[in-house]
């Protein structure tokens, strides 16, 4: 080998250790930064995108460039089938009008207020490119309003509506944003903005259906956890990209085929995969959710140095920022307060789904953007007008609202809002928890025979009567269930039980096989107890 190819392979060796130092440190500050902020009380989102822009000036930071493709394909997918696996099919259903008009005639009225408006107070940049920007800070982010609303005792159906709204309207905004970059770069023909959004629409839902079914067919079939867990990670892809390359809506599917996969986990998945997947995707969620406000703000400076050879001063440039943000606000608010207006005036049906003023006002205020809306702005071709200005706008936009989201529990506190009934909830954990004792009770009657343990059947039978007693009788206004008292206690014994364990491994008087399976089983144990205090997402 000559000493160029091996100066060539040491760059590139170099090249690659530097890329992984600073994807760990991204990793460690991103903990560090959300860890220290649930400890203060801060907002992780806010200080992270805080950090970020801190950190974006430092010299000899590289400096970040937003890649669509890389968000769009890469961190969008994960971080909606996440959202999605943990989001009752059930409670979208029941809520389907309102999430419809939020995700699809909230989006589209929002680009035509942001784009006109945004026409008018920068008329070069052309009606189209207004438009296109309109569709890029129309969709509210599923990352930002599950970190910011997931903290607030608001109440369920208004948690589930926001979500499901963050999570399904990104594909409008995403039509409504190609359609009018085609209106930037050529001739565009209305109807086919009409047949790209059905093809969006249907292609979306189809391959996301078609998705479940194949992925829930060779769940039947897994037998070992790690390959089901293993199959998951790549569920977000096998749905996204075929419905992209077919012309449908990649977000679409994976939204559909997260909530359909979700709804059949007990029939297809064994109680370990589950368990499995549910602590994987929590970890994957919290590192991408968070992460991403790191990389926002790490993408600030990149974004400044576009647009300093903007034509416009600094304060003509925040003024325009700051009335961006204030259409944007107000066009949510006028839009949610009108259609709640004809909901309460409207035929019988819609008045009785008709959402209070406190209500309409709690959904108004969370109009949360985030990665989808930096990552959309990008997309916006190079013959663009004010192209860099349009950016930069973007990001403003992106910081605005999470600031603006600072100000959601002190608006859901002086909205009186009634939080969820914990009581309703524990009576209706209780009674469900009590069927199924009973049903165990029954079975183990039928299937015992006379060949099996007496000892272990009169086990079975005292554990389920104690947890039945115990449900019983959980009173709203007992200061420790039965069940919180064994749970507690249990906890306790396990923490003694493992101490014995690592006390006699020190001591070597076991081998390590031994000593691991044993810890295996304890630990097994405390991650049940744990999953059943966890509360309800």
């Amino acid at each position: 080998m000559s000493a160029a190819d091996r100066r060539r392979d040491s760059a590139i060796e170099i090249d690659i250790v530097t890329t992984i130092i600073w994807i760990v440190s991204f990793v460690l500050v991103t903990v560090a930064v959300t860890g220290l902020s649930g400890r203060v009380g801060w907002s992780a989102p806010v200080a992270l995108v805080a950090v970020g822009g801190l950190v974006s000036f430092i010299p000899g930071v590289p400096q970040l460039t937003v890649e669509p493709d890389l968000v769009l394909y890469g961190i969008l997918p994960p971080l909606l089938f996440a959202a999605a696996i943990r989001t009752p099919l059930k409670d979208i259903l029941a809520r389907r009008d309102s999430i419809f008009v939020l995700s699809v005639g909230l989006v589209a009225f929002t680009v035509a207020a942001v784009g006109f408006s945004l026409w008018w107070l920068l008329p070069t940049v052309g009606l189209a490119a207004a438009f296109a920007f309109g569709a890029v800070v129309a969709p509210t982010d599923a990352v930002a309003v599950t970190a910011i609303a997931g903290r607030l005792r608001l109440p369920r159906r208004v948690v589930t509506v926001l979500e499901s709204e963050s999570l399904l309207n990104d594909a409008t905004a995403l039509v409504a944003l190609n359609a009018s970059i085609a209106a930037i770069v050529t001739v565009l023909n209305p109807w086919d903005v009409v047949g790209e959004f059905g093809m969006a629409l249907v292609g979306g839902i189809g391959v996301g259906l078609a998705v479940g079914f194949v992925i829930s067919a060779i769940r039947k079939r897994l037998r070992a956890p790690v390959l089901d867990t293993s199959l998951s990670l790549a569920i977000p892809y096998i749905a996204f990209i075929p419905a992209q390359l077919l012309g449908g809506s990649g977000v679409l599917a994976v939204v559909v085929a997260g909530l359909f996969l979700g709804q059949r986990a007990p029939l297809v998945q064994s109680a370990e995969a589950r368990i499995a997947e549910s602590i994987n995707w929590r970890t994957i969620r919290f590192l991408l959710e968070n992460a991403v406000f790191l990389f926002i703000g790490l993408s600030l400076a990149g974004i400044l140095a576009g647009v300093a050879g903007s034509d416009y001063g600094f304060w003509h440039i925040a003024l325009l920022s700051v009335l961006v943000l204030a259409i944007l606000v107000v066009s949510r608010f006028a839009f949610v307060f009108a259609t709640t207006l004809f909901y309460m005036v409207g035929p019988r049906y819609t008045r009785s789904r008709a959402w209070s003023w406190p209500t309409a006002t709690a959904v108004s205020s969370a109009g949360i953007r985030g990665v989808v809306t930096l990552a959309a702005v990008f997309l916006l071709p190079e013959e663009t007008p004010e192209r860099e200005l349009l950016q930069f706008l973007a990001f403003a936009v992106v910081v605005g609202t999470l600031v603006e989201g600072l100000l959601l529990p002190r608006i859901i506190r002086s909205l009186k809002l009634p939080p969820p009934d914990a009581t309703q909830e524990r009576v209706e954990k209780h009674n469900l928890l009590a069927e199924a004792q009973s049903a165990g009770l029954a079975r183990l009657e039928a299937e015992t025979t006379p060949d099996d343990d007496p000892a272990a059947v009169a086990r079975l039978r005292v554990n389920a009567e104690f947890l039945s007693q115990a449900m019983a009788r959980a009173v709203p206004d007992e200061s420790e269930p039965s069940f919180a008292a064994y749970g507690r206690l249990r906890r306790s014994m396990i923490e003694a039980e493992r101490e014995a364990v690592l006390r006699a491994r020190a001591e070597g008087r076991y081998q390590e096989r031994a000593v691991r399976d044993v810890l295996r089983s304890i630990d097994s144990e405390e991650t049940a107890l744990a999953m059943q205090r966890r509360k309800p997402e």
